[in-house]
């Protein structure tokens, strides 16, 4: 029996899917496909290696900011223990897989590690835990180990690895790995055979990463090491050493190892994969996954079409109606709507890189914007005053903080506050409101056991986010 450790690398902020998919709320936590959001199917889809197999926690490599989101989703997930190795900085897959490597090699142990993006999506469930098993046998022995998406179109946007004589079921080698081609040359790839897409999904064993990664980047290697040594364990959230990890290099798997073994004294396998594989890496994408109705339509929210076809649509806050248009991206939220012709829907990017050089908060946060505690929504703005939802989960309570430059007004809709003004503590329930001056050190706690909701009126010179100041808090801001 095989000892496995699921790893999910859950980074990357999906800008491609902007106005749903923001660098707050990126595009693994959104639920495109089904049901369940894209990281909560790559946890699944993982926990289903085989009943031949002795499965580890699942070790969740992300960041500060985005911990609590995959810990909140996770908490749907009863059946799964996890923990969260979080990166002080982006440093790319690489630096990501070898603290997974280090975590998993702790006690001693060397299981075989299943590398996974969270941000992709499999139609074909059965398909995928065939092709897994069969790369599990083939990575207990020592080989890294890669699932290959068999292609159907030509498409520019995947690097390639090539191993010919492949078949469904079955391990071969690999040849070579070809960077993202040119149309004909993907054209061509697809003609001769042979090619698969490299979709990022990896089986192989904690050991045998290491010991690449020594082998081809000793540099990264050591720096990853020394930033391990320097980690803080706080209940399941890892943290290597801020300072050592920002000193490791950052490059991806494939350029940092994995391009590198072909040739090499390092065994690389490839199993075929015909599961139905995408990565939903733009609005196209996603359209072709969805269904779609008799005229093409995928349709999501409270939207009514007449003599519109092959269009994505999908309303989030309001009602969307759309006649007469073809091939066209429609995504409605509550602060920003894209309009995109389909086929060039990869240049949503642009439009992202152009909101972020304009310091515009939409590029980034949306209106609802969730944190740690629960979430707030702001709902008005205008000259010296904006106006939020704010809602506090059972238990959970904000930071003890202050700010320069505003006052602000609560006041309560749902639950009880507890509510810290100074030296001064205060209990208040429904329809009760109490006053935060300039400059007043204060906090809002949840001391009940349903969520609690209020409404927050600002009023000052500047109300910008960045003006708080934090003396104590429960999520390690200070």
């Amino acid at each position: 029996m095989n000892n496995v450790t699921p790893v999910i690398l859950c980074g990357g902020s999906g800008t491609r899917l902007w106005p749903l998919s923001r660098a707050g709320f990126p595009k693994q936590f959104l639920v495109l496909t089904g049901t369940s959001s894209l990281f909560q199917q790559a946890v699944q889809r993982v926990q289903a290696a085989g009943s031949d197999v002795a499965l580890g926690a699942t070790l969740v490599v992300t960041n500060e900011e985005h911990r609590f989101l995959a810990l909140n989703q996770l908490r749907e997930l009863p059946d799964v223990t996890t923990t969260f190795l979080l990166e002080p900085a982006g440093r790319n897959t690489a630096p990501a897989l070898t603290l997974a490597a280090l975590q998993a090699t702790e006690d001693g142990g060397d299981p075989i590690l299943v590398v996974t993006p969270a941000d992709q999506t499999v139609g074909d469930e059965v398909a995928y835990a065939q092709a897994l098993q069969t790369a599990l046998n083939g990575a207990a022995d020592g080989a890294i180990v890669i699932l290959g998406v068999t292609p159907d179109r030509p498409e520019t946007g995947y690097g390639y690895i090539l191993a010919e004589g492949a078949t469904i079921g079955a391990v071969c080698d690999v040849r070579a790995f070809v960077e993202k081609p040119d149309l004909p040359t993907a054209q061509g790839y697809l003609t001769h055979g042979g090619y698969y897409w490299n979709a990022g999904m990896f089986v192989l064993r904690a050991s045998t990463w290491l010991q690449a990664l020594t082998r081809f980047r000793p540099d990264m290697a050591q720096a990853a090491r020394a930033a391990w040594q320097d980690r803080t364990v706080d209940a399941a959230f890892v943290r290597p050493g801020k300072e050592g990890f920002a000193a490791v290099p950052a490059e991806s798997i494939d350029y940092a190892v994995i391009e590198k073994c072909p040739g090499s004294d390092i065994p690389i396998l490839m199993v075929p994969l015909l599961a139905g594989w995408s990565d939903l890496g733009g609005w196209e994408s996603v359209w072709q996954v969805s269904a779609q109705d008799a005229a093409g339509n995928v349709l999501r929210g409270d939207v009514v079409v007449a003599d519109t076809c092959n269009t994505l649509i999908h309303a989030s806050s309001r009602l969307v109606g759309v006649v007469g248009v073809d091939n066209l991206v429609i995504v409605e939220t509550a602060d920003a709507i894209l309009v995109a012709d389909r086929g060039k829907s990869q240049d949503v990017k642009k439009l992202v890189l152009a909101l972020d050089q304009c310091k515009r908060e939409e590029q980034a946060l949306h209106r609802k914007v969730h944190r740690p505690w629960g979430w707030y929504d702001s709902v008005d703005a205008g000259e010296r005053f904006k106006v939020k939802r704010i809602m506090v989960n059972p238990g959970a309570s904000l930071s003890l903080q202050m700010h320069y430059h505003r006052a602000e007004h609560w006041i309560v809709v749902t639950g009880t506050a507890e509510v810290t003004c100074g030296e001064k503590k205060i209990l208040l329930s429904e329809n009760q409101s109490t006053y935060i001056a300039l400059g007043e050190t204060h906090r809002l706690s949840n001391p009940g056991k349903v969520p609690l909701e209020i409404i927050e009126v600002q009023s000052g010179s500047y109300l910008g986010e960045d003006d708080i100041v934090r003396f104590e808090d429960t999520y390690g801001r200070t």
